[in-house]
């Protein structure tokens, strides 16, 4: 990849941080943006600070998809940036409003020095609670220094009265020491009056700013009680009208929440302050129904585009109590629900109707196009799921569902058949009752199908043969997941044929043909038996596979723009097969 010379010409300046001072004065808006790519791709966690603190312009975006071999940014520049925006708050040079890191987080944990989505969501809302500490505390001392001020100018008022009033006197000191000892014993019958009658009734209290008789110390009072209202509220010096008027960043991310992180997200939402967080993508682990449906009422509802629940035990009645919670959310257009305690092949008592609740609640979401359903075992009950949709899903997974031929016939006549871009029916067990429906599923989605994936489902030489003709027909099909199969070797080339044969297919992830496992394996073996029975150590049996294979992908011409693997641990379902 050449560079270009704006690119060569950045990376030179930012790798001296020294030189700084004498650039960041002169350098024009426009190259701001080279520079700060320059200094994230090289690592120099002090040129990014430099750079956002001054930053020109009113948008900052850092993350989103990243090209080909883009790295992701390093953990130090990360928090470089972060510390950076809290102080370009009192920069009158950063003309910074909006702050987009939506997608910054890196996905693969193999990369090195790299921040996870966990890390940066604790850091993100770190950055809030610092910034609205600090405003707190500068308007604080603004108050303090008001108020001083304030005094300075009563005292000053107060010299002058008492001067013009030693210029004026038309008493003497007798009658002036008569009037006082005269005031100060009313004074006290007053007050003996006010706090205990004659009848010995209890004492009655007075407003302190209103028995105070002089004017600055009733002005005093007044004002230490202001200020005591206005920090009850949320801690600070502000009420919640005066910081929708601070607000000076909005930060748009993807929030990954589970219970550790859970005070400080609620925390960092819950308070207002000069940066105001926007999620764009939640994922939340291991936490009850009712956190994340406080959770829910944080977030603002216009910026939530997908949701991500995992590993919570939620069952059908936290779902159906969830459900509606998503439906102020007006473009929410992604559900994910993985492995969150739904079985319906266990009955319960009120179980029919909260599923018939959780599925209303599905239908108030009116942008949905994508669904994933994970290890929810609902065999028999997809028709009742999917029926309440307004609009057609563009993605759908099932995996680990138990879907039964019923399912498999309703979603083949459904309405998000021609429109499917990705299905995913791994781990549900495809025998012969399911065929027939699969292959008209293909043939209705032959248009649009670009993901398939039918990992671990029990298909044999036998059902890929019947469903291989159908399969061919997929115009658009860019990636086709089937490992965990009982195939043999001659099946496995009859799949490599046809697969050489769809034009734009991009990944083929094939089983591990039988012959090549130790022996003792049954004949039509489960995905878990396939997974845990060890290969063969001699690698002929491997090497005859891939020899065959080449041939086949030479002989079709698909040799350099298919890739043709088996090893289904580092392609997970989220590989990206684009150009």
């Amino acid at each position: 990849m050449v560079l270009s010379l704006v690119k060569l010409c950045a990376r030179e300046v930012v790798s001296d941080h020294s030189s700084s001072p004498c650039w960041l004065n002169c350098v024009p808006r426009e190259l701001y943006r080279s520079l700060l790519d320059a200094a994230f791709t090289h690592c120099r966690p002090l040129a990014v600070g430099e750079l956002v603190q001054r930053w020109p312009e009113r948008i900052l975006t850092v993350g989103g998809s990243r090209k080909a071999g883009q790295c992701t940014p390093n953990r130090l520049c990360v928090q470089a940036l972060l510390l950076a925006v809290v102080r370009g708050l009192k920069n009158k040079m950063c003309c910074l409003q909006v702050l987009d890191l939506s997608g910054l987080q890196c996905e693969h944990e193999r990369v090195e020095d790299s921040m996870g989505g966990w890390s940066l969501t604790v850091a993100l809302c770190s950055m809030v609670i610092q910034a609205r500490a600090a405003a707190s505390r500068a308007h604080r001392r603004d108050g303090e220094r008001e108020r001083k001020r304030g005094l300075e100018a009563e005292r000053e008022k107060g010299g002058t009265v008492k001067r013009d009033r030693g210029t004026v006197g038309c008493m003497n000191y007798s009658e002036e020491n008569v009037r006082g000892r005269r005031e100060e014993k009313l004074g006290k019958m007053e007050c003996t009056s006010n706090g205990e009658n004659s009848f010995g009734h209890d004492r009655v209290m007075v407003p302190e700013d209103e028995s105070v008789k002089g004017v600055r110390r009733r002005m005093e009072i007044q004002r230490r009680k202001t200020s005591e209202l206005n920090i009850s509220n949320d801690g600070s010096g502000f009420c919640k009208q005066d910081w929708d008027e601070v607000v000076v960043v909005h930060t748009r991310a993807d929030l990954f929440v589970n219970a550790r992180s859970w005070d400080r997200v609620r925390d960092a939402l819950s308070h207002p302050g000069p940066l105001r967080l926007h999620c764009r993508y939640l994922r939340v682990e291991e936490l009850s129904a009712s956190s994340i449906a406080s959770l829910l009422r944080l977030l603002p509802q216009q910026d939530l585009h997908g949701v991500d629940i995992r590993y919570s035990s939620l069952g059908v009645s936290g779902l159906a109590m969830l459900l509606p919670l998503f439906a102020p959310f007006l473009h929410l257009h992604s559900l994910r629900l993985h492995y969150c305690n739904l079985d319906l092949q266990r009955t319960q008592i009120g179980q029919q109707g909260a599923l018939q609740e959780m599925c209303k609640g599905l239908g108030l979401l009116k942008r949905l196009n994508r669904l994933c359903l994970t290890a929810l075992r609902l065999p028999g009950h997809l028709r009742l799921l999917l029926s309440s949709l307004s609009q057609p899903l563009e993605v759908l997974e099932l995996p680990y569902l138990c879907l039964t031929s019923t399912d498999l016939a309703y979603l083949s006549c459904s309405q998000h058949a021609p429109f499917l871009r990705e299905l995913d029916l791994s781990e549900n067990c495809l025998n012969e009752s399911s065929l027939p429906s699969l292959r008209r599923l293909f043939g209705q989605a032959e248009s649009s199908l670009s993901q398939l994936s039918l990992c671990g489902c029990g298909l044999s030489d036998a059902h890929l043969d019947a469903l291989l003709p159908s399969l061919s027909c997929c115009r658009v099909l860019r990636s086709l997941r089937l490992a965990l199969n009982p195939l043999s070797r001659m099946g496995l080339l009859s799949l490599a044929r046809t697969a050489a044969g769809i034009p734009s297919l991009r990944l083929l992830l094939y089983p591990n043909p039988l012959e090549e496992y130790e022996p003792g394996l049954p004949a039509l073996p489960s995905s878990a038996q396939l997974l845990d029975w060890s290969l063969m150590e001699e690698p002929e049996g491997r090497d005859l596979t891939l020899r065959l294979l080449d041939e086949v992908l030479s002989l079709r011409g698909r040799s350099r723009d298919l890739i043709v693997t088996s090893d289904f641990l580092n392609y997970s379902p989220d590989l990206s097969v684009d150009d």
